[in-house]
């Protein structure tokens, strides 16, 4: 088995869940959210918890390198405004040290927002953005450098986003300019979601339009740095910037780009994640995924 699918499972009700609900879809692979997303702060993972989860773990059968721990939506370490900036700051540390507890060896994340409303009328105004986008990315460059230091072993794995609003991280040339900056490369890596891709203008509908896209993803990035896909069709359409994400073959991407992906051996033995918007045919969706392997 060179390919390890799964999705982002529930954690409700304690995060040794997580382990359990994979196994109830056929996952090989799965992510989860080590506390409540949408909240700062929370309790503590006690020793009785990091037992279970470890327990529940060992029975799925499913290896820490094939599971891919999202941290919360709240956090932005690109923030404009310092108090902001250092609270996101504390509880990404936080976070990577949850991953720890846990016996996990990466972290996915979005980038970072700038936050700024500008027009991209004219050549000025691009300019200013492209100057916001710069110092911005320095911000999340340092906050990921911080947070590092403060901890010990798990990877800090950037997401490409699709570019909605002011979020960062919707280019390769982001990533990349993100990765040179951190000091420890070998805790760097990054999660590459098929919907975003799309979304930011990147096409993977066709043989040669993927081979395009990967191919200027290796020359840019690396395929070294790639920890983690999110495995997602596209309600909306290539280029538009909008993070709407669908079930397999339902929406804009169609199934040929999971196929390529499935026998793409540069994501063998990597986390590939489900985040499709209905969460009752996940099983089948796992089943589909690998049917397509030759």
């Amino acid at each position: 088995m060179k390919k390890f699918v799964g999705a982002h499972v529930s954690a409700s009700g304690g995060v040794f869940n997580a382990p359990l609900n994979a196994m109830e879809i056929g996952a090989k692979a799965f992510a989860l959210f080590t506390k409540n997303q949408r909240q700062w702060v929370a309790k503590p993972l006690d020793e009785e918890t990091i037992a279970k989860f470890k327990d529940n773990l060992a029975k799925s059968g499913i290896l820490p390198k094939h599971i891919l721990p999202h941290d919360s939506y709240l956090i932005n370490l690109g923030h404009p405004e310092v108090e902001k900036l250092e609270k996101s700051r504390a509880a990404f540390i936080d976070e990577l040290e949850r991953c720890v507890q846990l016996g996990l060896d990466r972290l996915n994340f979005h980038p970072g927002s700038h936050l700024v409303k500008i027009a991209k009328k004219d050549k000025e105004n691009l300019e200013v953005l492209q100057a916001i986008e710069e110092k911005c990315l320095d911000v999340i460059a340092e906050s990921i450098n911080i947070a590092l230091d403060r901890t010990n072993s798990v990877t800090a794995v950037i997401e490409n986003t699709a570019g909605q609003g002011s979020n960062l991280g919707y280019k390769f040339e982001h990533l990349a300019y993100i990765i040179e900056r951190i000091e420890d490369k070998s805790r760097i890596g990054v999660c590459i979601d098929t919907c975003h891709m799309f979304t930011a203008g990147y096409d993977i509908r066709t043989r040669e339009a993927y081979d395009k896209t990967w191919n200027e993803f290796e020359k840019i990035v690396g395929f070294k740095y790639l920890r983690g896909m999110h495995i997602n069709d596209s309600k909306s359409p290539l280029g538009s910037k909008v993070d709407r994400h669908h079930s397999l073959g339902k929406g804009e991407i169609g199934l040929d780009a999971f196929r390529f992906i499935m026998n793409d051996n540069r994501m063998d033995d990597i986390p590939l994640i489900l985040e499709t918007i209905d969460e009752t045919i996940w099983k089948e969706e796992i089943e589909l995924l690998y049917s397509f392997v030759q």
